[in-house]
C-alpha cells in the first residue's frame, strides 16, 4: 500500500490545531464517517474516485475539534487529489485553488517528500496502532494519509513522473476536433477534389500555398519497399500531402483492433465488479418511493384514438388494401387439369459455353515444336476432316507483320449460329466417387503367365518383314518379307532351316492348320503359292506330294470367266494359283482343305455386268475356286472362317459382315465406329472377335451380347498393324507402327451371363521401327513380333 505524507500549511484564525493521538476505537469512527453519507450531496468526485480506485477506503486522522470540522474536510479531499495526480489520474494544471497549499513531492522547506511502498496492508495499520506523534517544534501540524491500494494494472498503466519527482496526467477527450492539433493545411473540411486540377493543395496559416509533392511511381515504390524493411509502417495523408509513420504502439493497436479486442492492452473490459457501496440494511431498494396511480389508469388518450380510428374506419376514410391476386399460369399442351408452378414464369437462363482461350500454338512467336514440318504438313491432308487441326502455327518477328486471321469471319459466323439455333441444357452433376467408376482389375502378376521377357531373335531377312506364321506343333515359324523371300525357322534355336525366294515382295502367309498337311500359302502379287515345309513324317510327306499335283479337269462349256488358274510350279515343287489382282490375304478354313483369298482390286472390266470377284474361296483336294458373294458393300479388308462352325467373318473399312456359309446368307453385320479397319482376329470359342484400326483403336466384340463393341480400347499412338488371339491361353496382342506390341488377358467365360474379362498386363518393347505382324505361339505364351527392322523377336515369360 502506498503512503504519502503531506504538511497542512493552512492556519485557521492565526492557531495550529495540532491533532491529538487517537484509540483504535476512535480511528474505526473516523472511518465510518469517511463512509460519505448516502444523504449527503456535498461529496467530491474525486474523494469518490479515489474510493472506487482502493481495495480499502483510505483512513484519515480527523481532529475533534467541531470549529476546525469543516477545515479537515477540505484537507482530505485535497490530499486525495494530491495522491490522484500522483498516480497519472488527474491532470496537475486542472487542480481548484484549494490544492496548492498541498504539493506532492515537495515540503514547506524544500525537501522532496518521501513515497514509501509496504508490502502489505499491515504495516499501514501498525502506524495507526502506535498513534500520531508530537508536534513539531515549527508548529505546524503533520497529518499521514493513507492512500488507498491501487490493483497492479492502475500502478503499471500510470504514467512515469517527471525530475521534479510530479506525474503527469493522461488527457482523455471525445471530441471530434481533436484528430489533429496541429494541421498543415488550413483549408479545412473543404472537398479535396476542388484541388484536383490544382497545383498546391491547400494554405498554410500564414497564407501561403501548399505546393503538391511528388507522388511516387511503381517502381519507386517496389525499391523503396526492398530497401526500407519499415517501408509498409507508411502511410499518405492525402489531405496534408505527407507521409505518417506509424510507431510501434500505433501498429500493436491496429492489430488489436483487426483482432476485435481493445486498443489498449491495459484495459481489461471483462473486469470483476466491485461494489464500493455497502449498506448497513439492504433491505430497501435505492429508490422506496411507491408506484404512480397514473400507471394503474387507462390512457384517455389513447381512448381517444383509437375511437377515431374506429369511426374513421366505418365512414370509409380509412380503406384496408386487398391482397393483389397473381395472375395464373396454365401449360399451353398439357392436360386441363395440370397447372403450371407458380415459380416457373418462364426459362432460367443458361449461360453460353466460352469459347476456347487461344494457347502457346496460336502465338505469333510460338516455341521451336509447336511449328510443324513439311512433311507434318503434308500428314494433314491424309487425316479426316474432324481430325485434321485447325491451326498451323507461324512464326512472325514483330506483332505488326502478322496478317488478318482468314477464317475469322467464318468462326464468328459459326459462333453465332451456335448460340442462335442451338439449345442450351444444364448438366446436373452428380457427385461420385471417382475410384467407384474405375473397374477393380486383377493384378497382372496374378494372371500370369504371359509374355515379358525378351529371348531370340531371327535374323537374315533384308527387307521389312511383312508376316508371321507357325506350324501347329510350335517348332517351326515361317516369315514372309519384302525382301522377295519366305523363310522357315526353328523356333528353340533360331536357325533357318529354309528358304524360298518367291522374286516379289510377300504380302501375307498362312500354315494349314491341319498338323497332317504342312502346307504353307504364300500371296506374291497376283499369286498364291502352295509349297510343302518338309517338316512332317515321311507318310505324311508322301500324301503332300501327290496333293500339290496338278489335277486335270475338263474342260467346262459353262466356265466362260476362270475365277482362277491352277498351275505346278517346278521350281517351288507346288501349286500357283494366278489371281486377276494382287492378293493381300490368305485364311485357311480349320479342316485345312479349303482356304480364302482377299483382292480388293479384282473386278473384272469385260463386257459382262461387274461381278465382285474380291474374296474368293479355294478347295485344295479338287483344285477348284468359287466366289460365294455377288457384291460387296464397301472394299474388303480381311477374311476369316469361323474355327469350328460354318460361318465367314468378312471385314470391310467400316464393318464386319458374319456369313452363313450353311444358309448362303448374311447373319449378322457387326457395328465397329471405327474409320478403317486394319486387321481382325478371331477367339478360339468363335463367340468373341478383336479388330484393329488405323486410328490406334482396338474393339472387342462379344458376338452373342450385340452388335456393337463390349470394349473400345486406345493404348497405342499410332495405327495397329495386327492382332492376334493365342489358341489356348486367355492372351491376345496388338501390335502397332509406334513400334510397341500390347499384351491383354482376355478371359471368356463359358457363364453367358458374365461378360469378359480385359486387363492390359505388358507392352513389349525392343524394335526400332514399327511391328507389322504378330503370332501367338500356339502352345506356349510364347509371342513373335516382326517389324520394319528386318528382325523377328520372339518374347517369353
Amino acid at each position: 500500500m502506498a503512503k504519502v505524507t503531506s504538511t497542512k500549511r493552512k492556519q485557521r484564525n492565526g492557531v495550529v490545531a495540532t491533532p491529538a493521538p487517537r484509540s483504535d476505537s476512535e480511528g474505526e469512527d473516523v472511518r465510518d464517517d469517511l463512509k460519505l453519507d448516502e444523504e449527503s450531496e456535498e461529496e467530491s468526485p474525486l474523494s469518490s474516485d479515489a474510493e472506487e480506485g482502493s481495495e480499502d477506503r483510505s483512513d484519515v486522522e480527523e481532529g475533534s475539534d467541531d470549529d476546525n470540522e469543516d477545515g479537515d474536510e477540505d484537507d482530505i479531499s485535497n490530499a486525495i487529489r494530491s495522491l490522484l495526480r500522483g498516480n497519472g489520474a488527474e491532470k496537475s494544471d486542472d487542480s481548484d485553488a484549494d490544492d496548492s497549499d498541498y504539493e506532492v513531492g515537495s515540503d514547506s522547506d524544500g525537501s522532496g517528500a518521501e513515497l514509501e511502498e509496504s508490502d502489505d496492508e499491515e504495516g499501514g495499520s501498525d502506524s495507526e496502532e502506535d498513534g500520531a506523534g508530537p508536534a513539531e517544534e515549527n508548529g505546524h501540524a503533520k497529518e499521514s494519509v493513507e492512500g488507498s491500494e491501487l490493483d497492479d494494472k492502475n500502478v503499471a498503466a500510470a504514467p512515469e513522473g517527471n525530475e521534479n519527482g510530479n506525474t503527469k496526467g493522461v488527457e482523455e477527450s471525445d471530441s471530434e476536433d481533436d484528430g489533429d492539433l496541429n494541421p498543415r493545411n488550413t483549408v479545412g473540411d473543404v472537398p479535396l477534389e476542388w484541388y484536383r486540377d490544382e497545383k498546391h493543395i491547400g494554405y498554410d496559416r500564414d497564407g501561403k500555398k501548399i505546393i503538391k509533392k511528388g507522388r511516387k511511381d511503381q517502381l519507386d515504390a517496389f525499391l523503396s519497399r526492398a530497401d526500407d524493411s519499415k517501408d509498409w509502417r507508411k502511410l499518405y495523408d492525402e489531405y496534408n500531402d505527407e507521409e505518417i509513420i506509424l510507431t510501434k504502439d500505433e501498429v500493436d493497436m491496429i492489430r488489436r483492433l483487426r483482432e476485435g479486442r481493445t486498443p489498449h492492452a491495459d484495459v481489461n473490459p471483462y473486469e470483476e465488479y466491485t461494489d464500493w457501496f455497502e449498506w448497513e440494511d439492504k433491505g430497501h431498494p435505492l429508490s422506496n418511493a411507491p408506484e404512480p396511480k397514473r400507471r394503474f389508469i387507462p390512457s384517455k388518450w389513447e381512448a381517444k384514438k383509437v375511437v377515431k380510428l374506429v369511426r374513421a374506419l366505418r365512414k370509409g376514410w380509412i380503406s384496408l388494401e386487398k391482397p393483389k391476386e397473381k395472375p395464373k399460369y396454365y401449360m399451353l399442351w398439357g392436360d386441363d387439369l395440370q397447372t403450371a408452378d407458380k415459380t416457373a414464369n418462364g426459362l432460367a437462363y443458361i449461360p453460353p459455353p466460352k469459347t476456347k482461350l487461344p494457347g502457346h500454338d496460336e502465338s505469333y512467336n510460338p516455341p521451336e515444336e509447336y511449328i510443324p514440318t513439311q512433311e507434318e504438313i503434308n500428314s494433314y491432308q491424309l487425316m479426316y476432316e474432324e481430325d485434321r487441326p485447325k491451326f498451323i502455327p507461324q512464326k512472325f518477328d514483330s506483332l505488326r507483320k502478322v496478317p488478318a486471321y482468314a477464317d475469322f469471319i467464318k468462326e464468328r459466323f459459326e459462333r453465332c449460329l451456335d448460340l442462335y439455333l442451338c439449345p442450351r441444357t444444364r448438366k446436373k452433376r452428380i457427385n461420385i466417387d471417382p475410384e467407384s467408376l474405375v473397374p477393380k482389375l486383377p493384378k497382372p502378376k496374378d494372371l500370369q503367365p504371359f509374355p515379358t521377357t525378351f529371348y531370340l531373335e531371327y535374323r537374315g531377312h533384308t527387307a521389312t518383314v511383312s508376316s508371321l506364321s507357325s506350324s501347329p506343333s510350335g517348332e517351326w515359324l515361317a516369315s514372309g518379307s519384302y525382301d522377295g523371300s519366305v523363310r522357315l525357322w526353328e523356333v528353340q534355336t533360331g536357325r533357318c532351316r529354309k528358304v524360298w525366294a518367291m522374286g516379289s515382295p510377300v504380302k501375307h502367309i498362312a500354315w494349314n492348320p491341319n498338323p497332317q498337311i504342312s502346307i504353307l500359302a504364300i500371296a506374291v502379287e497376283q499369286d498364291v503359292v502352295l509349297v510343302n515345309t518338309g517338316v512332317g513324317l515321311e507318310e505324311e510327306e508322301a500324301n503332300l506330294v501327290t496333293l500339290l499335283s496338278l489335277v486335270k479337269k475338263p474342260k467346262s462349256d459353262d466356265e466362260e470367266t476362270p475365277l482362277g488358274k491352277w498351275k505346278h510350279d517346278e521350281e517351288l515343287k507346288g501349286l500357283r494359283l494366278r489371281h486377276q489382282h494382287v492378293v493381300y490375304s490368305v485364311a485357311w478354313h480349320y479342316k485345312g482343305d479349303y482356304f480364302v483369298t482377299v483382292a480388293p482390286d479384282d473386278i473384272l472390266s469385260s463386257g459382262l455386268p461387274p461381278i465382285a470377284l474380291s474374296v474368293l474361296v479355294h478347295q485344295l483336294s479338287k483344285q477348284q475356286s468359287q466366289n460365294p458373294f455377288r457384291k460387296h458393300h464397301g472394299r474388303v479388308v480381311r477374311v476369316l472362317f469361323h474355327p469350328s462352325r460354318p460361318f465367314m467373318f468378312l471385314a470391310t473399312k467400316i464393318h464386319v459382315r458374319v456369313y452363313n456359309l450353311a444358309k448362303q446368307q448374311l447373319s449378322k453385320k457387326l457395328i465397329t465406329s471405327l474409320h478403317e479397319i486394319s486387321d481382325m482376329a478371331i477367339h478360339p470359342g468363335g463367340d468373341n472377335l478383336i479388330v484393329g484400326s488405323k486410328e490406334a483403336k482396338l474393339a472387342w466384340f462379344d458376338i452373342d451380347l450385340s452388335t456393337k463393341p463390349y470394349k473400345t480400347l486406345r493404348n497405342h499412338s499410332m495405327d495397329i498393324r495386327g492382332v492376334a488371339y493365342h489358341n489356348t491361353y486367355p492372351l491376345f496382342a496388338t501390335c502397332s507402327d509406334d513400334s510397341t506390341a500390347h499384351v491383354f488377358h482376355g478371359m471368356v467365360y463359358s457363364d453367358l451371363l458374365q461378360n469378359p474379362l480385359i486387363v492390359p498386363v505388358k507392352v513389349l518393347r525392343g524394335h526400332t521401327k514399327g511391328i507389322y505382324s504378330c503370332e501367338f505361339h500356339p502352345k506356349q505364351p510364347w509371342l513373335f513380333t516382326a517389324g520394319g527392322d528386318e528382325v523377328i523377336r520372339l518374347y517369353c515369360n
